[in-house]
C-alpha cells in the first residue's frame, strides 16, 4: 500500500515506528472517534523516504500518523525532514 498525502508518497517502507500516545492521551482522540471511529488508537511515529510528486525528489523524513485496528493509518504528516 502506498500512502500519499496529494504532494508526496512514501517511496520506502516506514521503519522504526514507535507508539507515543495512546487512549485518552492522544487529544484529538473525540475527533478521530467522530470522523472515523474505531477504538484502541494509537498516535505513533517512524522513518521513510519520501518521493514529492512534483520533482520526483527523494526526501528522509519522519513521519508522525494515528492508527487503530480495523482502520490503519490515517493523518499522515512529515513531521521533521532529516
Amino acid at each position: 500500500m502506498r500512502e500519499s498525502s496529494g504532494l508526496w508518497e512514501l517511496a520506502s517502507p516506514i521503519t522504526n515506528p514507535q507508539t507515543f500516545a495512546q487512549g485518552t492521551k492522544i487529544r484529538e482522540l473525540n475527533r478521530l472517534l467522530d470522523a472515523y471511529g474505531g477504538k484502541n488508537w494509537k498516535k505513533c511515529k517512524g522513518y521513510a523516504t519520501i518521493s514529492l510528486l512534483d520533482t520526483g525528489e527523494l526526501l528522509p523524513v519522519e513521519l508522525h500518523w494515528y492508527e487503530a485496528h480495523g482502520i490503519g493509518k490515517i493523518e499522515m504528516k512529515i513531521k521533521e525532514l532529516l
